[in-house]
């Protein structure tokens, strides 16, 4: 009998050690849902377009039910226009073990490629992913990058310039040369003017430093100026905008932003917007969304933005039917 005590005694011992082991084991596998993800948020450069795309992150992300500084930790980088600072802040975030990482432009978009193999990246704006080495199919991307194309409505674009200056002989385009998105769209925009009859004149620039003096012979031997989606000219939109005032040049940019800055008009994909669908795409890629099920995303039609300041000292009429469409979709600057 005092065998068999002792017996049962051992079973009991045995199955509570057993019992203690399953559910401290459990409770180790459901603590990583339970942790706060954080993710890394690469920017290329300060300018106000990626200024509104950022802010649209956050606001994205909050709409999927992830607020910084309570239940999400955002690791924010800028690399202020270096090539360099993109590589060493993408490798922060690889050495951080972040859940997820968004670059907003296509070089941060590359660089965070080029270092994170599993954690999602999110293509926060970028022209072109495929063009761009990012994805080979874009509806289901096969690596662990998916994201939103900021691709600018071009015919629209074009057909808006095209109404504004019907006397226009030679339209000029400028473009950074070492920036993918801008050549990219420089190569579709020259294809849309040769099927259109438009003379085309191009102008490249290997950095900010050559845009004064470019830009200034531009604009004495074209009638108006088209600039692609392009940060270093839209960081230095002033020095284009001033060299073009001076010989009475419009200037007509892809993006809502540099409208603001002394172009006189465009229709143009919302950058708030854009970054607002990469925020949320991130946001269900953390539930649990795979990033092969998540096509890259477009915005297809762009909104009408006017300077009309702008138009009237460079001597551009503004028909009042594309004043109504800004009122109405878009953006009129007065």
């Amino acid at each position: 009998m005092e065998n068999l005590k002792r017996l049962v005694g051992f079973i009991v011992i045995i199955f509570g050690f057993l019992g203690f082991a399953f559910v401290t084991s459990k409770n180790h596998q459901t603590a990583p849902k339970n942790k706060i993800p954080k993710i890394g948020l690469l920017q290329l450069m300060d300018q106000p377009a990626l200024a509104q795309i950022q802010k649209g992150v956050y606001q994205g992300l909050k709409e999927e039910g992830f607020e910084k500084g309570k239940n999400i930790k955002i690791d924010y980088q800028n690399a202020q226009g270096n090539q360099s600072n993109l590589k060493i802040m993408s490798e922060k975030f690889a050495n951080e073990d972040v859940d997820l990482s968004i670059g907003i432009t296509t070089p941060s978009a590359i660089s965070l490629a080029d270092v994170m193999d599993k954690a999602p990246i999110v293509m926060g704006a970028v022209t072109d992913p495929k063009s761009a080495g990012l994805v080979t199919n874009l509806n289901k991307p096969s690596k662990n990058i998916t994201g939103v194309s900021d691709q600018a409505p071009l015919d629209e674009q074009l057909g808006l310039i095209k109404k504004l200056m019907p006397k226009m002989k030679t339209l000029g385009i400028i473009y950074t040369s070492s920036d993918n998105s801008a050549v990219t769209q420089y190569k579709k925009f020259k294809q849309l003017c040769q099927e259109q009859n438009i003379k085309l004149k191009a102008y490249s620039i290997a950095n900010s430093n050559d845009l004064n003096q470019v830009s200034q012979t531009m604009a004495q031997e074209v009638d108006a100026i088209y600039v692609p989606t392009d940060n270093t000219v839209a960081g230095a939109m002033s020095t284009l905008v001033k060299n073009a005032n001076a010989e009475k040049v419009p200037v007509f940019p892809a993006v809502d932003s540099m409208v603001k800055a002394g172009g006189v008009a465009t229709y143009s994909v919302n950058q708030f917007k854009l970054g607002v669908m990469s925020g949320k795409m991130a946001g269900r890629l953390l539930k649990g969304e795979k990033v092969k099920e998540t096509p890259v995303e477009f915005i297809r039609h762009g909104d009408l933005t006017i300077n009309i300041k702008q138009a009237q000292k460079m001597g551009v009429h503004i028909p009042d039917s594309l004043i109504k469409e800004a009122q109405k979709k878009g953006e009129l600057i007065k």
